[in-house]
């Protein structure tokens, strides 16, 4: 059971690494993390809480 519990414990370790690593290299392999820069209006109609 400690054999288990120590390989889940090494793959969540190479996953954080590996997600680190995406984060810091990805924009140098193309990867774009900015968020789209654009004005989105919606229409709202408000009512009251009496029904009316």
């Amino acid at each position: 059971m400690g054999k288990l519990f120590r390989l889940i414990f090494i793959l969540v370790v190479l996953a954080v690494i590996g997600l680190v690593a995406y984060a810091y290299l990805g924009p140098i392999l193309g990867a774009d993390f900015s968020a789209p820069q654009q004005e989105i209006r919606i229409p709202l109609t408000l009512t009251s809480s009496d029904g009316g």
